[in-house]
């Protein structure tokens, strides 16, 4: 589990205890079922990552909602949007094993994540990870009621394929853009999970996977 779930469960049992002290027991009951969605919502599943050269692993769970060919610094390539609800698992994963090469937070809307302007609009974070002979783009965007992007990691830091990497807290949206000629494993509408659901592979891409200088355990 993500330790932000513990401390938003421990704040409504507080209000709980309030409640029951001014002798309104019934109303207690409303924090108390907040605090155990808190512990459900930020729950954070073991994954089987996948293995084989050049896969692209989906970094959330949720629906995936768009693929449609893009551009990266000029290169072809195709990006797939993953629109997660409140009852998804939020913990990210990142979709290669390699190296952070960039990463950039862009202020900006909390639009609703389904929105095809919200790629550029929303609050987001960008993440550029170089490995397994490609370079991919991932993005935590925001949605209407996400507030918070959380990424624990640095640029040189090393992952490892379906490595945890952070969150967005509450509903919100993912993207992957990635090189293509590239076989899809999936299809518009498909529902996906975060580090294990594999949603194409790259021609020509390798299967090194580097070594990780970083914690893979659960999200601190």
């Amino acid at each position: 589990m993500v330790k932000d779930g513990i401390f938003y469960a421990l704040g409504m049992v507080v209000v709980a205890a309030f409640l029951w002290w001014l002798n309104v027991p019934w109303f207690s009951v409303i924090p108390l079922l907040l605090a155990g969605f808190f512990l459900w919502f930020f729950r954070d599943p073991e994954r089987a990552i996948p293995t084989g050269a050049g896969l692209i692993i989906s970094p959330a769970d949720g629906k995936v909602t768009d693929v449609s060919p893009t551009q990266l610094n000029g290169v072809a390539c195709t990006r797939i949007s993953i629109f997660l609800n409140v009852f998804d698992v939020h913990v990210n994963r990142t979709p290669i094993a390699g190296v952070i090469k960039d990463i950039v937070y862009q202020r900006g809307k909390f639009g609703n994540a389904m929105d095809e302007v919200s790629a550029a609009a929303n609050e987001q974070n960008i993440v550029t990870v170089q490995g397994e002979g490609m370079t991919v783009v991932f993005k935590q965007i925001a949605g209407l009621i996400a507030r918070r992007i959380v990424f624990n990691y640095k640029v040189g830091d090393t992952l490892a394929r379906g490595q945890r990497v952070g969150l967005i807290k509450f509903g919100s949206r993912t993207d992957v853009i990635f090189p293509s000629p590239a076989e899809m494993r999936i299809k518009v509408g498909d529902r996906v999970k975060g580090g294990s659901s594999v949603l194409a592979r790259v021609s020509g891409a390798t299967g090194t996977q580097p070594v990780v200088r970083q914690n893979q355990g659960a999200m601190r």
